[in-house]
């Protein structure tokens, strides 16, 4: 469910969209997410009635990727994510600019 909420939001930025990793021809820029928690939120007679998933959504691009991550973030915004966190780098071996940003949805 989570995860075609997530593709269902990104995929409109024309970018590869890939569940753990890319495994796609090679592109300069690409999106890459996973869910790294899912847990009870609320809870009625011993039953969960709402569910956190808490996801982290990759941005990879051999170029400055802020416009793109603006977008990201937007999309996922428009479909009821919570932006928690975010943290840039860079990875040297293969010159490729990562945005790490980090979402919550509760349903």
């Amino acid at each position: 469910m989570i995860n075609n909420l997530i593709v269902t939001a990104l995929t409109p930025l024309g970018v590869p969209v890939y569940y753990l990793r890319y495994y796609g021809p090679a592109v300069p820029t690409y999106i890459t997410f996973y869910c790294y928690n899912e847990q009870g939120e609320a809870w009625a007679e011993n039953e969960e009635i709402a569910t956190g998933y808490y996801v982290q959504v990759d941005v990879w691009s051999k170029s400055d990727p802020i416009t793109l991550v603006e977008r990201v973030e937007s999309a996922m915004k428009a479909a009821g994510f919570i932006r928690s966190s975010a943290i840039d780098f860079y990875e040297y071996d293969t010159q490729i600019y990562h945005r790490a940003i980090r979402f919550s949805y509760v349903v």
